[in-house]
């Protein structure tokens, strides 16, 4: 019997895997990464059902309840400090350049697939892989693991997950990925976990990100693509690319943040048309399939919600050249765009340039 390590984060989908995974025989033990650890912040907003927040504690609870109902060992792992510098600096230092990040991606690469079980077996944790309630599929082709979308295209996370190795695939179970969400509900009433209504996770964190930023206000100028002043901004942290609410300026029509300048400390406004681009260059490339790609036509996405798009791909040194076939609107430095080919995901990197 193989031992399957699963990670708990006290929500429906995580539980639901455990639950699978047992039923199907194999040896499951639960584990939890913790990476509120003894921040003093205390979160403005009160949103709930977020990865990083106080509610941590209730959502440790629910997953140390779940693994006691299935019968499973139980550990909660401490990863807040490599959380805090591997995920938190890496958010504070893209927002403050007036890049706009992915903290779940970083996390899921580094942390969640990284550092979680890499503690694990420091703590003595014997077990044969890893898994996830992630809806995605880990499919194998001639010795070689592919990335790819889960059943259920809305809930599809492939996405997020684009900076795994083929290690990490090769260790890793997502049984979630040959599923649709309201089936996985349903298992989860059959099997009688308490969880199986329990709402989604919506954000990364329960409060205001300036909270997470800690930096003192930076005033400067709310230009529109003439250089015209009209306003000022505390920060262009405050502000991300397709910005349409909360600038407080007033205009005869609806503006819309085009550029972020960190050089001049200048918030650039426009109108809807000038939000949309074809083409950009991503770098930090990472291919999951170990096999890098070739020029030519496939399919991709700069945000994880979107469907996918057709474009055409050039592989430079260390960079990708996306060119949309379609204009694209809010493509956002800082953001990911992951490349399919069919429902693999054949590379994805980090926004640099826009045009």
């Amino acid at each position: 019997m193989r031992k399957i390590l699963v990670g708990l984060s006290g929500g429906v989908d995580s539980s639901t895997t455990a639950a699978l995974l047992k039923k199907q025989g194999y040896d499951v033990i639960g584990v939890t990464m913790a990476i509120w650890g003894d921040r003093k912040v205390k979160p403005s907003t009160g949103i709930h059902g977020v990865c990083l927040g106080p509610d941590e504690k209730k959502d440790i609870e629910a997953a140390q309840r779940i693994a006691g109902f299935l019968g499973i060992p139980y550990q909660v792992i401490d990863c807040s400090k490599e959380y805090d510098d591997i995920v938190l600096k890496y958010f504070k230092s893209e927002y403050i350049s007036g890049r706009t990040p992915n903290p779940c991606i970083r996390c899921n690469s580094l942390i969640k697939f990284g550092v979680l079980p890499l503690i694990a077996r420091e703590k003595g944790m014997e077990f044969d892989k890893f898994a996830t309630g992630h809806y995605a599929r880990i499919i194998e082709k001639d010795g070689i693991y592919h990335l790819a979308r889960g059943k259920d295209r809305s809930k599809d996370q492939s996405y997020f997950l684009y900076k795994l190795t083929q290690d990490q695939l090769k260790n890793s179970l997502m049984p979630l990925g040959e599923y649709e969400k309201t089936e996985v509900r349903k298992i989860a009433r059959d099997f009688g976990l308490d969880v199986s209504d329990k709402p989604d996770s919506q954000d990364f964190y329960e409060g205001d990100y300036n909270e997470l930023l800690e930096v003192s206000d930076k005033e400067g100028n709310i230009v529109d693509t003439e250089g015209k002043i009209l306003g000022r901004h505390k920060g262009i942290w405050n502000y991300t690319i397709g910005q349409r609410k909360g600038m407080g300026i007033s205009s005869s029509e609806p503006l819309y943040v085009i550029k972020l300048d960190k050089e001049t400390n200048t918030v650039v406004v426009g109108n809807i048309d000038e939000t949309f681009k074809k083409m950009l260059i991503a770098t930090e490339v990472n291919y999951p399939s170990g096999e890098k790609i070739g020029n030519g036509k496939y399919f991709a996405k700069i945000r994880s919600s979107q469907p996918l798009k057709e474009c055409q791909v050039e592989v430079m040194d260390g960079k990708v050249k996306v060119e949309f076939s379609d204009y694209q609107k809010s493509i956002t430095q800082g953001q990911s765009v992951v490349i399919y080919d069919g429902d693999f995901v054949a590379a994805g990197g980090i926004i640099d340039e826009v045009f």
